[in-house]
């Protein structure tokens, strides 16, 4: 009578590394596919507070004449922007994102708060601004955080990505390093950024960096951040189109 043969270790050893390979194969794959889709996203959440931001400027009439005004950016992690009672002007001009008042989401992707900062000007809810306004101390966009300030369009090759930007959004991507996360206390950063650039974006300068990404090691160092603006062409003619109360036609 023929005996059952059951599988050795030695093929059951064989199986099984066979098996993890290929389990690895899919993970990497299906890793970069969850990654892709967090950072797609976070940009459409980001896009949404963009688009939240201008909307606020819409409504938002200063006690100016025919001016509007921007939110000022949220120093205390509530959610709400923080202004000075009195001068209505903001406490700090770069911290986090008002979701609260803007009635946007409140983190990206990772769980983590985005960034906001303006220039302080158009954000003050006496003054504000209108089709005339001149944009003083503007911020700018570089691919590196050796780019010098004020714009200098000579340059070549050219650093700057865009100028004059009035306003800037930030999310400190999937590696999270000096973001505020929603999990945690107010006031408790992750770890600092490694990375000179993502670093620029954390200190509070007129500079923000937007690139493409790199990885630990690279010479020019960590870098996943993603960034989204406006800059003050873009404002005035979203919020100050011609014959608007803001950008009134000339009187005959």
């Amino acid at each position: 009578m023929n005996q059952a043969r059951g599988f050795t270790l030695i093929e059951m050893a064989i199986v099984l590394v066979i098996i993890t390979i290929l389990i690895g194969g899919l993970a990497m794959p299906l890793s970069a596919q969850i990654q892709a889709r967090r950072i797609a996203e976070t940009k459409q959440t980001m896009e949404e507070a963009r688009m939240a931001i201008l909307g606020f400027a819409m409504t938002h009439p200063a006690e100016t004449a025919g001016s509007r005004y921007l939110p000022c950016p949220d120093i205390d992690g509530d959610g709400h922007e923080n202004r000075v009672l009195i001068t209505k002007s903001c406490e700090l001009s770069y911290g986090l994102l008002p979701w609260v008042d803007l009635g946007v989401a409140p983190h990206d992707a990772w769980g983590n708060r985005l960034r906001y900062a303006v220039v302080p000007d158009f954000a003050d809810g006496i003054s504000g601004f209108s089709a005339s306004a001149v944009l003083n101390n503007p911020l700018q966009i570089c691919i590196t955080n050796s780019c010098p300030t004020p714009y200098d369009p000579t340059l070549i090759p050219n650093p700057y990505v865009a100028a004059d930007v009035v306003f800037v959004l930030v999310s400190h991507g999937p590696n999270g390093w000096g973001a505020q996360n929603m999990n945690n206390t107010p006031g408790s950063l992750q770890a600092d950024p490694t990375g000179p650039d993502e670093a620029d974006n954390l200190n509070a300068n007129q500079t923000y960096i937007s690139r493409s990404p790199t990885k630990p090691g690279d010479a020019s160092g960590e870098f996943d951040d993603l960034v989204n603006w406006v800059s003050h062409p873009q404002l005035i003619v979203r919020i100050c189109p011609t014959s608007s109360d803001c950008n009134p036609l000339p009187a005959p």
